[in-house]
Order: structure tokens, then C-alpha cells, then sequence
């Protein structure tokens, strides 16, 4: 069993992957706009979100699928950036973000 600590370097080393799969999957324009220090924010948001808002407890279809609302979750990564004082990002440019994040778990499912 992993102790407290091998967990917490495991999470940040798949947290670190999951940054620099959305950094490479976001349009260069994004790539240069949306820092690496501010997906890490994202990313952590997005998790937020997931356990905030229910769907990780939804019930998946019967191809095992769940549905999830990328639209309202960059809505919300936009409004939370916004009111932290993060910065201004469009629900639009933060759509990529999420996009790629799901994209990212899925390949992990694949493999």
C-alpha cells in the first residue's frame, strides 16, 4: 500500500501528464494565451466540478456513457476564473480545456 505521500507525488505526476496533454491538444493560439500555471487551475476546477455537481454519481446509458455538459462546465471554469481574479477567459477558449481533459481520460480508458 502506498503511503501518503508515494499518493500525493502519483497525483501530481498524473496531474502534470494531464496539463501537458491539454496543452499540446489546444489551439496554438490557446497555447499561448492560457499559461501552464492556469491549467493546472483549470484542471483543478474541473475536478471540483465533477464532485460539485453530481455527475460522477449519474447513472451511465446502456453503452456505459454519461453524459456530461462540457458548455456548462466552461461556463462555470470562466465565471469562477473571473471572480478569483484569475483572468477574463471565454467560455469559448475554455471549452478546448475541457475537451481535452475529457479527451485525455478517455484515451487512459483506451489503454
Amino acid at each position: 500500500m502506498a503511503s501518503f505521500e508515494e499518493e500525493l507525488l502519483q497525483d501530481a505526476a498524473e496531474d502534470a501528464r494531464i496539463v501537458e496533454y491539454i496543452k499540446t491538444h489546444l489551439p496554438s493560439e490557446l497555447q499561448e494565451k492560457i499559461t501552464e500555471e492556469e491549467l493546472y487551475y483549470f484542471l483543478d476546477l474541473i475536478v471540483d466540478y465533477y464532485a460539485e455537481s453530481g455527475v460522477l454519481d449519474a447513472t451511465p446509458d446502456k453503452d456505459g456513457f454519461v453524459e456530461i455538459d462540457t458548455e456548462a462546465i466552461a461556463n462555470h471554469l470562466s465565471a469562477k476564473a473571473a471572480k478569483e481574479g484569475v483572468g477574463k477567459f471565454s467560455p469559448e477558449d475554455l471549452l478546448f480545456v475541457v475537451q481535452a481533459e475529457l479527451d485525455y481520460g478517455l484515451e487512459q480508458e483506451e489503454n
